[in-house]
């Protein structure tokens, strides 16, 4: 299971990786023929969507390694690692897109002048929209059927490139059809959808960090695992619920009471029936650890 989940993993992110890849050289050859330094700047973003698809796949093929000597709990957390790589990467791009954007607006205020763009240019920037608007659907369905942080995360910088591209066409549009006068539109749109770019980026790596900080599972899914306990036969309560993700998968401890007058294989099958019902839930390949004790 864990092996044909690494290859689906690998399949899409080396369709991710080849289209940016080719996306990057027709950005980079459009921004020099048709003198646009925001193409020229998405091609550079094109350029970290393409390190972070080998990123992805070195991290994921790392995270699917399976239990060891040194990794009792596996190897999972090197997935979510990639997933907050990704978020840094996002990151320093909508800073330096916004930064390159400002420096650009305020010297067009200033008088410099700001070159007017060719339709190579506008060409690229739409063929960009469309292309990693396709690959932003087809990824992100991908990872959330496999669970995976970092094909997500990957899936938001492939929009992230969309809205960059987005921004790149008004830029370079307005700058072709309404004159020189408006060609501040595009460092403008750029300082923009920097800042949707830095949000994505939060959005991404806060979960991450949260999970290499061992914060525990949501108050529902506490919630509905409490549920999963109680409603075992046999089970008087429980306490000490300890809960976190390693990965893709999930790990639960917890203190369960059983009646004292109950025979070892008895709790034993208590115990082993909560465990099942708990993986019914959070599948097959989730830690759980029972700690049993007699009712008081």
């Amino acid at each position: 299971m864990a092996e044909k989940r690494e290859k689906e993993i690998y399949k899409v992110t080396l369709v991710g990786g080849v289209v940016n890849f080719l996306l990057m050289v027709f950005k980079f050859v459009a921004g020099i023929v048709g003198h646009s330094s925001a193409m020229i700047a998405d091609a550079v973003h094109s350029l970290s969507d393409f390190v972070t698809d080998i990123i992805v796949v070195v991290f994921v093929h790392i995270s699917g390694k399976p239990v060891d000597a040194d990794h009792d709990y596996g190897h999972g957390k090197y997935e979510t690692l990639a997933s907050v790589i990704v978020g840094l990467l996002l990151a320093f791009v909508g800073i330096g897109l916004a930064w390159n954007g400002i420096e650009k607006a305020v010297g067009f205020f200033k008088g410099e002048p700001l070159p007017s763009p060719g339709f190579i240019a506008l060409l690229a920037a739409l063929v960009s929209i469309l292309f990693k608007e396709g690959l932003y659907q087809y990824t992100v369905r991908a990872g959330r059927r496999l669970n995976s942080s970092a094909v997500v995360a990957n899936a938001w910088h492939h929009r992230s490139d969309a809205m960059t591209s987005l921004a790149t066409l008004v830029g370079i549009g307005g700058a072709m059809f309404l004159g020189p006068k408006w060609n501040v539109l595009d460092p403008i749109a750029a300082i923009v959808v920097s800042g949707f770019i830095l949000k994505a980026a939060y959005s991404l790596m806060k979960p991450g960090i949260d999970e290499l900080l061992e914060k525990s599972l949501s108050e529902n899914d506490k919630r509905e695992i409490a549920s999963a306990i109680y409603s075992t036969p046999g089970v008087k309560g429980f306490h000490r619920l300890r809960t976190r993700r390693i990965g893709p998968k999930v790990a639960i401890d917890a203190h369960i009471k059983m009646s004292s007058s109950l025979s070892l294989k008895e709790a034993h099958e208590i115990a082993s029936e909560v465990e099942r019902r708990l993986k019914s839930k959070y599948g097959s390949d989730t830690y759980i650890g029972i700690h049993m004790e007699p009712m008081e």
